[in-house]
């Protein structure tokens, strides 16, 4: 069988959008199937997604694959007799965002006609997928909510997850992100001028646009908290995350109402590390036990701060807690064997 998965990307910016089409690939090849992968830049601009959403509609796959996997928003509207949709999220602004701060889309007659038209674009081509997966409970409930469309969660596992081992419980808490607005890395910083023990942060990433870099630099500089908190401003080495994530205390992953639990919880639970998260970061809640495997905290930078002085001062704790986690992702038959099943079977 011939598959071909699909996916729009944003140029030079990676994460769990880019993880997912390259793990899936590559799990696909091993598994003997012939397998390729068509990434289409899309420039998320509403004035401009229209003619680009046209033109991928424009591309007809009909005679290059037996079948597409579709994966980030609007790849599915390519042409295609028999696809399959992995929808890790809508154009957000059009939809939950719509009506807060992180909406995109003006609210004027023409960025309403824009959002009618991206909704309206969704609710056709959705349609045309012979299955629909979804990386989380999350985007599920979205599906429903705004399009009225059935999907099946299918939650997307780690690419070489044995490589991820438990090392000291040293005296760090450690956030792997992307640096922007919406995974607030500043909270995290905020919260360090509240904590009460020798507790240290690392934030780990490369940020969006130049400006995210001095939003959290100002927020460091703000609060003088140099000393207690190393920011690595770029993507560093799968080899690097490994050895931060397995010498913490612990992860922080307190994005704002995220898609899915994030790679962050999984790595953090593959190395039997706790994790911090809070209760309007959206997909974390599918495996974050408060109290059992991390922290689901409000969004409030005191009582994060009580959380990673709780796993500083109590290290037998953070060792219990992440030995729980473990447990709980096995439980979720996470795997690229379960993937593949319903993607291809």
């Amino acid at each position: 069988m011939r598959v071909l998965i699909v996916s729009t990307i944003v140029p030079f910016i990676e994460g769990g959008g880019t993880f997912i089409v390259d793990w899936l690939a590559e799990t696909l090849k091993k598994c003997g199937y012939t397998t390729d992968v068509l990434k289409i830049p899309f420039y998320s601009y509403p004035p401009e997604m229209m003619e680009q959403m046209l033109a991928l509609r424009l591309l007809d796959l009909t005679d290059y694959a037996d079948l597409v996997i579709a994966i980030r928003t609007p790849s599915y509207i390519i042409n295609h007799p028999n696809k399959v949709l992995w929808f890790i999220h809508h154009h957000r602004g059009a939809y939950d965002l719509w009506g807060t701060p992180y909406q995109d889309i003006q609210n004027t007659p023409e960025g309403m006609r824009i959002r009618r038209a991206i909704i309206r674009t969704d609710n056709v081509y959705l349609r045309e997928a012979k299955k629909i997966f979804t990386n989380s409970k999350v985007v599920s409930e979205r599906l429903k909510k705004f399009n009225n469309i059935d999907s099946e969660v299918l939650y997307p596992p780690l690419m070489d997850s044995e490589k991820y081992y438990c090392g000291e419980f040293g005296d760090y808490i450690f956030y792997p992100s992307r640096i922007t607005w919406a995974k607030r890395q500043y909270m995290a910083i905020e919260s360090m001028k509240y904590t009460k023990s020798d507790v240290k942060l690392i934030i780990a990433g490369k940020p969006d646009v130049p400006r995210e870099q001095e939003r959290i630099e100002s927020v460091l500089e703000k609060n003088k908290l140099e000393d207690k908190v190393k920011i690595i401003s770029r993507w560093i080495s799968q080899e690097e995350k490994i050895e931060l994530i397995a010498n913490s205390l612990g992860c922080i992953y307190i994005p704002v109402d995220e898609d899915s639990y994030g790679y962050v919880s999984l790595e953090a639970y593959q190395a039997k590390k706790p994790v911090i998260t809070c209760s309007d970061s959206g997909g974390t809640r599918e495996i974050v036990e408060d109290g059992v495997n991390g922290f689901m905290l409000p969004p409030d930078p005191k009582s994060i701060a009580a959380a990673m002085d709780k796993l500083f001062y109590n290290k037998e704790l953070s060792k219990k807690m992440g030995q729980a986690g473990f447990k709980k992702m096995r439980s979720m038959n996470i795997s690229w064997d379960h993937v593949v099943k319903r993607l291809v079977g």
